[in-house]
């Protein structure tokens, strides 16, 4: 039997890259062999994993010190994208906390999906590598619309997917930008407080309907326990 969630919400939405899954440890290795290749010693994760919500923009940043305002950016950008799709797969991980709540989602019928800035090359392999493909009832990759996160395009695109309008959604990430694209599509919001987060950001001035500490509070939010 399909169990209310809270308020009016009938569909949950999920960020993937340190929402659903977490990606730094291979996101890190691509960084560091960007370092390794020119001579660096690698970085440690937990100095690369703030970094993750950034992209490949702020992986090149935190490995080398470069950013698209000097020209040899595009090519290290170009460099790491390539280095991360080809081990992408090899140590990222759906956080554990986070099957017992897809797990309550599916059981309760409330269609869940994912809406990523990450483009269609690395997201839909991934989503399919770590089987989420078989339950989520849509995935939208950062080049799925013209417009990326925070813009609200691919957030409405999930819900027009979905047949629901936005309204009826709640959105779920780890980044400033997730809350921003949320409320632009008039969705709820909720900032997930295990992902990455960026550097010092205060997350309570994101200004998300709730805080969610971990997938388990989410779950509890949502009245599925």
């Amino acid at each position: 039997m399909r169990r209310p969630l809270r308020g009016a919400y009938h569909a949950v939405l999920f960020d993937l890259d340190g929402t659903v899954i977490d990606s730094a440890p291979d996101l890190a290795g691509a960084a560091n062999e960007l370092r390794q290749q020119r001579g660096l010693p690698a970085l440690p994760l937990e100095t690369l994993r703030p970094w993750v919500g950034a992209g490949a923009r702020g992986m090149v940043w935190a490995a080398l010190e470069v950013d698209p305002s000097q020209p040899e950016f595009n090519a290290l950008r170009d460099e790491f994208l390539t280095r991360y799709e080809q081990r992408m797969t090899a140590l990222t991980q759906v956080f554990d906390a986070m099957h017992p709540l897809l797990m309550a989602l599916n059981q309760a019928q409330v269609p869940w999906g994912i809406v990523t800035n990450k483009a269609a090359r690395f997201a839909l392999p991934l989503v399919r590598a770590l089987q989420l493909d078989r339950h989520a009832a849509t995935v939208v990759c950062g080049d799925t619309t013209p417009h990326a996160k925070p813009h609200p395009a691919p957030l409405l695109e999930a819900a027009r997917q979905l047949d629901l309008p936005p309204q009826s959604c709640v959105y779920v990430g780890d980044d400033l930008r997730d809350i921003q694209a949320g409320e632009a599509a008039g969705m709820g919001t909720v900032s997930a407080g295990w992902g990455y987060l960026g550097l010092g950001e205060e997350v309570e001035g994101w200004g998300a309907n709730f805080m969610a500490s971990s997938p388990t509070e989410l779950q509890k939010w949502l009245e599925l326990i």
